[in-house]
């Protein structure tokens, strides 16, 4: 055996060469690695599959050809058809009632007998219009920068007497009760309870800001109601508290003032009278107050106080220029709860059977307006008497 040191050196490398791999492992491996992501990529490419090889199942979806319009039947067309308006001859009209509850409105033909028996079944709250009220008479209207004033007519008569309300007072009792809901004509639905639910001896007061006051008023005289127009005056904490542009301001010149109430008088048609709305600092000042009062009772107008404000000096006022004047004796939803509306209302017919006549003020409240309409049904069978302000400022009450 010949000893490896005597092999030579070159034939001993090539025997060793010629047993190593022609290409190392870890080149495979890449190999193998790279071919698998470009068959990845070309499988994206060629299929452009968004699911990403998610299992997806084919359904056939075949379309469906409508069938041909049916003929309706003679009940459906009928129930489609818009109700029919009837034609409204020359003495005719046509009113609007509006539903406090829902805001729904129903047009009413007048003077047609068929229309008046479906608007009673429609609406059996709803105060019946009337037609004996009269339109504003251009007799008693004066023309101002700001539009139509009332005044007292060339024969005497003043917008308190003839815009009184046409409902007779039925009935012989001793005692009589007013009441003036003020408040009204910004509210609809508050505006509408009031004309409709309550009894129409009942007063209603409207503000003068508005946009349908002509309308609202004109309905509630329709009803029977008698009308008053608030007349914004100045609040102890005002302009904090501010009632509306053109306030009435204590401090202010008798000349602005009497303009501004020109310009509340000129917003409506149709009022026996003015109220307070707010003006707590405004009726605390005598000299102020005398001017509004002097002015009013020129112009043939109730004032009404509201009775709102204890610091009045209203009375005096009155007194002072001869002014037709009331003063409400309490305020009946002071507390807006149903109790205390009763108990107020039970102290109301206390003072009327005192004094002889009684006057309060409420707001429109959903809770006043069903407290006084539930109360005023049970007012005949006391022996006491609803009527309007006109009414009451022509009764004296008695001397305690």
């Amino acid at each position: 055996m010949a000893d490896d040191l005597d092999t030579p050196l070159k034939a001993k490398q090539k025997g060793t060469s010629a047993r190593r791999l022609p290409v190392s492992p870890l080149a495979l491996l890449t190999a193998a690695l790279a071919g698998v992501l470009l068959v990845a990529i070309g499988w994206v490419v060629v299929y452009d599959d968004p699911l990403g090889g998610e299992p997806r199942h084919i359904v056939k979806i075949e379309q469906i050809v409508p069938a041909g319009p049916q003929k309706k039947t003679s009940a459906e067309v009928k129930r489609e058809q818009p109700p029919q308006t009837p034609p409204q001859s020359g003495d005719q009209r046509t009113i609007t009632i509006i539903d406090g509850n829902t805001g729904a409105k129903r047009e009413i033909v007048i003077n047609d007998a068929k229309s008046k028996n479906n608007a009673k079944a429609d609406v059996p709250p709803a105060n019946e219009p009337t037609s004996n009220v009269p339109p504003p008479d251009n007799r008693l209207i004066e023309n101002s920068k700001h539009g139509s004033i009332p005044k007292i007519g060339p024969d005497g008569v003043r917008p308190l007497d003839a815009y009184a309300s046409p409902v007779p007072v039925a009935g012989n009792a001793d005692s009589m009760i007013a009441i003036v809901i003020t408040g009204l004509g910004v509210s609809a639905s508050g505006t509408g309870d009031a004309i409709s639910k309550l009894p129409s001896a009942i007063t209603l007061g409207f503000v003068p800001y508005g946009s349908e006051l002509t309308r609202w008023v004109a309905r509630a005289r329709g009803t029977g109601h008698e009308v008053l127009l608030q007349i914004p005056m100045e609040p102890f904490d005002y302009p904090d508290n501010d009632p509306g542009p053109q306030t009435l301001i204590a401090s202010a010149a008798k000349d602005q003032n009497i303009d501004r109430l020109h310009f509340f008088l000129s917003r409506a048609p149709g009022y026996v009278g003015v109220a307070n709305f707010m003006g707590a600092r405004f009726t605390a000042n005598e000299e102020a107050l005398a001017a509004i009062l002097a002015e009013t009772s020129k112009r043939g107008l109730l004032f009404l106080d509201d009775g709102t404000s204890p610091r009045s000096v209203a009375l005096k006022a009155a007194a002072k220029t001869k002014a037709p004047f009331l003063k409400a004796d309490l305020v009946i939803d002071a507390k807006a709860e149903w109790a205390e509306i009763d108990a107020a209302l039970v102290k109301l017919e206390a003072i009327a059977a005192e004094k002889g006549v009684a006057i309060a003020t409420a707001s429109s409240l959903p809770v006043t307006i069903e407290r006084i309409a539930r109360w005023a049904k049970t007012l005949e069978a006391r022996g006491i008497r609803l009527v309007p302000v006109s009414v009451a400022f022509q009764r004296k009450p008695k001397q305690s």
